[in-house]
């Protein structure tokens, strides 16, 4: 309820915070239909979209995160870790390098969400066959690294600076000029993603006991696998057709959690959610509001604020068992 509470004032005060604040009382009359044309503009065509859309985001990362943790039994698990990040990152870059982007403007987040489901696919068969979780990490690590050098290939060999500044902006990722249109278009990829994630809630808490032992007590450990990969593609890729490669999210915010909620990864996936919401919001604010020249990518800033605490999870693992 605190983090939900926390969400919900900080959406409130992207809608007041900006290069040009606006007063309370203006912002809320506009919020509710009144005040003046221009406050309603800002409001509800430029800061509100873009609060929501950081916040879906971090919804997505945030409970992919956690689930993926739950089911490898890996606290460095993330959303990127099966190379669906990678692979819908590809997609959209192709796009972007042969201009077919600027032809149909919908086809960039479209291709990114179809890179994500390609990915899923090959990981979800890949959960199906096999019957270890290493195995599907080993997997996920190989196609992320193709998919890398592959984003990597397109890039070296764009047609024109231009089209090269395009790429890189698209991979640090950023919600500027985000829509209620863009918000729509990832929602029916988001959603089922999101349900999935939670309808595995009760496997992941019996793989605390171990593969066999969870498959010794009724667990059908290829659906479970099957269930949070799928879900983690969906929301992962509909993440990046909104906001671009934005990295860490999905590994801190759940390690931050999981001493409030008894380490239990069932109990992980909600807060974990919302803290990274939260976040991303928060971190959408100070993108906006810091005084320079050109404005930070969402993405920079995360990983900013992301890596460090990604470094001091890993020293605590070599210390502690996974």
């Amino acid at each position: 309820m605190a983090l939900l509470a926390a969400a919900a004032a900080a959406i409130l005060a992207a809608c007041l915070l900006g290069s040009t604040p606006l007063p309370p009382a203006r912002m809320l009359a506009a919020l509710g239909g009144g005040g003046e044309p221009g406050d309603a503009v800002v409001v509800w065509a430029i800061r509100l979209p873009r609060a929501l859309a950081a916040f879906a985001v971090g919804l997505g990362l945030g409970a992919s995160g956690a689930a993926l943790q739950g089911l490898l039994r890996n606290p460095l698990a993330e959303p990127g870790v099966l190379g669906v990040s990678a692979s819908a990152a590809l997609a959209a870059t192709f796009t972007l390098h042969y201009g077919l982007a600027a032809a149909f403007a919908p086809l960039l987040p479209l291709s990114a969400v179809a890179g994500a489901l390609a990915a899923t696919a090959l990981i979800a068969l890949a959960a199906l066959r096999t019957a270890s979780a290493v195995a599907l990490i080993l997997v996920g690590v190989g196609l992320s690294s193709f998919a890398g050098a592959l984003t990597a290939l397109l890039m070296n060999l764009a047609p024109n600076p231009f089209t090269l500044a395009d790429m890189v902006n698209w991979m640090l990722g950023s919600v500027a000029n985000k829509s209620f249109d863009d918000l729509l278009l990832a929602a029916p990829f988001l959603l089922p993603g999101l349900a999935l994630l939670f309808a595995s809630r009760r496997g992941l808490s019996a793989l605390t006991l171990g593969e066999e032992a969870a498959a010794g007590v009724g667990l059908d450990l290829k659906r479970q696998r099957l269930l949070v990969v799928l879900g983690a593609g969906l929301a992962t890729g509909a993440c990046v057709a909104v906001a671009g490669a934005i990295g860490f999210v999905g590994i801190v915010a759940p390690h931050l959690v999981r001493p409030f909620v008894a380490h239990d990864p069932a109990r992980t996936l909600l807060p974990s959610a919302l803290l990274a919401g939260l976040f991303l919001v928060v971190a959408d604010i100070g993108v906006r509001v810091l005084p320079t020249e050109a404005e930070l990518k969402l993405g920079v800033v995360a990983a900013l604020v992301g890596a460090p605490l990604f470094a001091l999870i890993a020293l605590s693992a070599r210390r502690t068992p996974a």
